[in-house]
This record gives structure tokens, C-alpha cells and sequence, in this order.
């Protein structure tokens, strides 16, 4: 009888392991926005998506795509706003028409001070899925800033390479990427360098862990890397070897790569996305736009 008992209990033991197993699995895979294309989704041109640094909000992004619309490149119908909350699932405002040129995702996390790469990389991953799943399209741009751009180089590293129902990176914008840290992270900042490879003499532990993107980073994208620097080596935040030292990950594989460092008042970390000459850049590069 004792022994059934034992039986009994090991039974419940495993039954509320395994339970518990699977409500913890299944919570994880709700934070995960899955394939899920509609039959009928309307054809639309390369989407790009903004991602806004640590403790922002897609607020950061509106001065850029404000900008675009004041030079007829988009129209306010064209911009999406993508709110990822803390649980990773993804609301989207309005929709787009069919076959607009130039369709624009300004992503906000309701959440922008998560600071864990794994978390932020899923998150860009639910957003660029959720848009994918109303509309088609083979190609997107990702526009960083600040943090932004952690987000989608580790959303490269851990997706990118091993999902091929996404959509093909087509063009990067980095701007104030802290690839390799920010100043407040390097004690060794004084002493930083990088060689005319983009190769740091310090690496922080995220940045190593990034080497990887050497190996895969996609040959047919395009890449924009825009800093400021304020006449010391920083833009305030960012040494300018931190954002130099992209060039390292990238190992020569993208099809052109562009360095372009910013100087004056609008060249501090937090100004660089609301800057004239910044957004003249974005535009040409984007969307082959003089201004």
C-alpha cells in the first residue's frame, strides 16, 4: 500500500512538473509572433523600420519621418506605429494601401528600459513578423539609433541567419551605434583604437559576442553609419570609435558600406536624430532623395 502510494505521489510530482512545464513553454512561445501571412495581404515597396534607443520612444523617430513627409517621400498615411508591449505581443495603428512606395514602421517598446539583448532582439523580431503577416513584401531597411542599433544587430544574430521566411535586410541605417559600449561602460575610452578595419584594440563582451555577424552579415545589403562627434571623440555618450568599430563586424561583406561623421551643435547623441544634414543623408540613401 505504501508503496502504491509512492507511485501516487511520484505520479503527481511528474504530472505538475510537466504541467508546469508546458504553461511556462507556452507563455514563451505567446511573446513569439508566429508566420502567419493573410491569404489576402496587399503588395507593398521595401517597408523601413525605426528603432529608438534605451528609455526613448518611437517620439525620437518622428522628427526624421516628419521630414520625409514635409519632402513628399511619404505621406502620413504611409507610417505605421508598431507598440510592442512588455509581453511581446504587437499593436499596430491604421494600415497601409496597397502598393505604397515607400511604407514606414515607427516601432515604440511600451518598455524601453528592458536593457537585455535577447529580450530587444525578439521584440524587433515581433514587429518586422506582425507587419509581415498583414503585408507582403521581400525586403526591409532598418534605421537604428542609439540602443536601436543593439537591437537589430543582435535580432541579425539570433533570427536573421536561421529564419529564411524573413524578409531580406536591404539597406542599414546605424545612427550612434554603440557597437562596442558607451562611455559611461569603458574605463579605457582615453585609450580606445581602431585599426582602418574597424577593429577595436578593447572589445566589450556584447561586441564579441557579435563577431559572428562577420561570417553571414548579408552580401547584397547596404549599410549607412552616421556619429557625431563634439570635438573631443564623443558624440557625449558614444565614443566615436565604438560607432567605427561596425565596420569590424561587418567584415567587408555588405554591398557598400558609408562612414559619415557629424559635427556642431546637432551632433550630440540625443540631437543626431533630430539634425537637417542627418535626415538629407537618411533620405538619398534610403530613397535616393537630394535635398
Amino acid at each position: 500500500m505504501k508503496k502504491n502510494r509512492g507511485l501516487i505521489s511520484l505520479t503527481v510530482i511528474i504530472a505538475i512538473l510537466v504541467g508546469g512545464f508546458a504553461y511556462y513553454n507556452g507563455s514563451l512561445l505567446r511573446t513569439s509572433v508566429r508566420h502567419q501571412q493573410a491569404k489576402n495581404a496587399p503588395t507593398v515597396g521595401t517597408p523601413t523600420f525605426f528603432f529608438h534607443g534605451y528609455g526613448s520612444s518611437y517620439h525620437a523617430e518622428e522628427y526624421m519621418v516628419n521630414g520625409a513627409i514635409k519632402e513628399g517621400l511619404l505621406k502620413k498615411d504611409d507610417v505605421l506605429i508598431a507598440h510592442v508591449r512588455p509581453s511581446g505581443k504587437v499593436t499596430i495603428s491604421s494600415k497601409w494601401k496597397a502598393h505604397v512606395a515607400h511604407p514606414v514602421v515607427e516601432v515604440n517598446y511600451d518598455n524601453p528600459r528592458v536593457g537585455n539583448r535577447h529580450t530587444d532582439a525578439r521584440w524587433a523580431r515581433n514587429v518586422i513578423v506582425s507587419v509581415q503577416n498583414r503585408y507582403r513584401f521581400k525586403k526591409v531597411n532598418l534605421v537604428g539609433h542609439s540602443m536601436g542599433n543593439q537591437d537589430i544587430a543582435f535580432y541579425l544574430l539570433y533570427y536573421y541567419r536561421q529564419d529564411k521566411q524573413l524578409p531580406r535586410l536591404n539597406k542599414q541605417v546605424a545612427l550612434a551605434g554603440p557597437f562596442n559600449g558607451l562611455v559611461m561602460d569603458d574605463d579605457n575610452k582615453n585609450n580606445d583604437r581602431v585599426d582602418k578595419n574597424g577593429k577595436p584594440n578593447n572589445m566589450q563582451k556584447q561586441y564579441k559576442e557579435l563577431l559572428s555577424l562577420r561570417d553571414f552579415y548579408p552580401r547584397s545589403a547596404e549599410v549607412l553609419n552616421v556619429y557625431g562627434n563634439k570635438g573631443h571623440g564623443t558624440d557625449g555618450d558614444l565614443t566615436i570609435q565604438s560607432a567605427q568599430s561596425l565596420r569590424y563586424l561587418l567584415n567587408n561583406r555588405p554591398k557598400s558600406y558609408q562612414e559619415k561623421e557629424m559635427h556642431g551643435k546637432y551632433a550630440s547623441h540625443s540631437r543626431l536624430h533630430h539634425n537637417d544634414d542627418v535626415n538629407a543623408l537618411l533620405y538619398n540613401f534610403l530613397w535616393n532623395h537630394a535635398v
